[in-house]
């Protein structure tokens, strides 16, 4: 595998782009010549429905495409991942999330059930009330404590499910070092009836360790027992000493393995709040839904494949459109969180600027991924969508019934919005569309109104339709968008999996905490910092 500048199938893509760049190029007229182009250019898998139809799309496209998938060695990939080959290749690691949601029966990782029992135990013990305080009050409140893949994941899916939520506790999530996030939880709550659960793959990462540190001392406050906090602490790590040592009793420990990421992992004990949240069943109904992904993805051919076919358009757009971002919009406001989940799977996973040989890459990588719950951002930032200047390619998400069975008329309502908004972005307005066309208007100052209401289109999107918003779809749509990251790393040759740039930032926070703790320490930061630091160090 090389740079996919080099493949043919490359050069042939840019090749073809040019007869989409042309002036009098229409994406609508895609649909006008072709009767079934809806047919030809969408797929299904059980519950989920992806449109890729309002896309710069022809046959003679997806076969470009399908040969740069090829020439990229993409099915061998696939399988190796599946295999649990070293994918991972600077950490020199396996990529196996999706051993953590394979039945049972067919699995090869017996310790992940082992897990998940261990969870079950614990959450059957929470919700029935045998899990008590130090003071012997029933847990009403449970606290996850992580940041990153430790906090997204988990946050996302438990708002996601509100609907299912069981009545027995309630959930919250601190991840930002800033103390008046932990302060504001905190606040509302009752130390006798509140459960702390700290997420931690190395048990050292500064916001969480902070944060859980500050948790024992309120804990402490009231209670005055150091054995307290073996009642009202549990931790998901893979560094079992430090655990044990800051006061977590070894029983209440969930593992971790280090062939899971972090941004892969709410599949994993780190779901614990999740299963708390929405009961074990529903849990699992979200790990077979992302399991039903996993069998597609690795059996489907590529040309029906989900993943593939979305993560060969990103590449399409980066690579021959210089694309720079994709908004993604779900028409659902219990997904309003999805948006920033999926912030740090992709840009985590594919901010790389070198490829696995090392070498500097020499296509576009990544994206900025961004967007909101729709129809909230109709009034925001689809301004800048329909008439701005950048090339934002879109995915709608949205469930085809509510949660509310009184409120159809709503969902109606906010269904057609989501089509509608897809529909314009494609066929935009022309001058001779406008209203103020007007032969009793002066024709300069027609002109100049009717260009300013002038609306561009061509505007490509992909619509993700589900049934509804449960566990099983869930799972299927979160698995669908990681392995459309895993193909894209492939398609442009790098690693997915690593996070270079997020150690980098970590290391540098010490040296800087250190010069502001000690102000007559020698260092070697540049000036601006340095004053920085002397300036907040005056007005403190």
């Amino acid at each position: 595998m090389s740079s996919p500048g080099n493949t043919s199938a490359w050069i042939a893509l840019q090749e073809h782009s040019k007869q989409f760049q042309q002036a009098d190029f229409r994406l609508s007229d895609l649909f006008t010549n072709s009767a079934n182009r809806f047919t030809a250019f969408s797929l299904r898998h059980e519950n989920l429905l992806l449109d890729f139809s309002k896309n710069y799309l022809t046959p003679e496209t997806l076969r470009l495409l399908l040969d740069l998938a090829d020439q990229q060695q993409l099915s061998s990939a696939i399988k190796a991942m599946y295999d649990g080959e070293l994918i991972n290749t600077t950490e020199q690691r396996a990529a196996l999330h999706v051993a953590l949601r394979q039945p049972a029966a067919s699995s090869d990782h017996p310790e992940v059930e082992d897990t998940l029992a261990k969870m079950e135990a614990f959450v059957a013990k929470v919700h029935s009330g045998r899990w008590t305080g130090y003071s012997n009050k029933r847990i009403t409140d449970i606290v996850n404590i992580g940041i990153g893949g430790s906090d997204l994941g988990p946050a996302m899916v438990t708002d996601a499910l509100d609907a299912f939520a069981v009545p027995e506790v309630n959930l919250h999530f601190v991840s930002n070092v800033d103390p008046s996030q932990l302060d504001n939880t905190l606040a509302k709550l009752d130390p006798e009836t509140t459960l702390f659960i700290v997420a931690s793959k190395s048990f050292k990462t500064l916001e969480t360790h902070q944060n859980a540190a500050s948790a024992r001392a309120w804990l402490m406050h009231k209670a005055n027992d150091e054995s307290a906090t073996g009642k009202h602490f549990v931790a998901i790590t893979s560094n079992l000493e430090a655990a044990t040592k800051f006061g977590i009793d070894k029983n209440n420990l969930f593992p971790l393995w280090d062939w899971v990421g972090g941004r892969f992992s709410l599949w994993s004990a780190i779901g614990l709040p999740i299963a708390l949240a929405v009961g074990m069943e529903n849990f699992r109904q979200l790990l077979a839904g992302a399991h039903s992904m996993d069998q597609h993805f690795r059996e489907a051919e590529l040309a029906e494949n989900m993943p593939v076919i979305m993560a060969l358009l990103s590449v399409w757009y980066t690579g021959s459109f210089d694309s720079h971002s994709t908004a993604v919009v779900p028409y659902s406001q219990s997904l309003n969180l999805l948006p920033s989940f999926l912030q740090q799977l992709y840009m985590e996973s594919l901010g790389k600027s070198s490829d696995l040989q090392g070498k500097p890459v020499s296509t576009n990588t990544g994206e900025v991924l961004w967007g909101t719950a729709g129809s909230n951002g109709q009034h925001s930032y689809f301004q800048l969508l329909h008439q701005g200047t950048q090339f934002i390619p879109v995915d709608f998400i949205a469930a085809a019934t509510c949660q509310s069975k009184t409120k159809t008329e709503q969902q109606q309502h906010l269904l057609a919005n989501c089509f509608s908004q897809s529909l314009a972005l494609m066929e935009g307005k022309t001058e001779d569309s406008t209203e103020e066309n007007s032969v009793e208007k002066d024709s300069v100052e027609a002109n100049s109104t009717n260009a300013h209401k002038t609306i561009a289109g061509n505007k490509p999107s992909n619509t993700l339709l589900i049934s509804e918003l449960n566990p099983y779809n869930l799972g299927c749509l979160i698995a669908l968008y990681e392995h459309k990251v895993y193909v894209q790393s492939v398609l442009w040759n790098i690693n997915a999996f690593d996070q270079w740039g997020v150690e980098l930032g970590k290391k540098l926070a010490e040296q800087v905490f250190a010069a502001m703790s000690e102000p007559g320490s020698t260092t070697d930061l540049d000036d601006s910092t340095l004053n920085l630091i002397k300036q907040a160090r005056d007005w403190r």
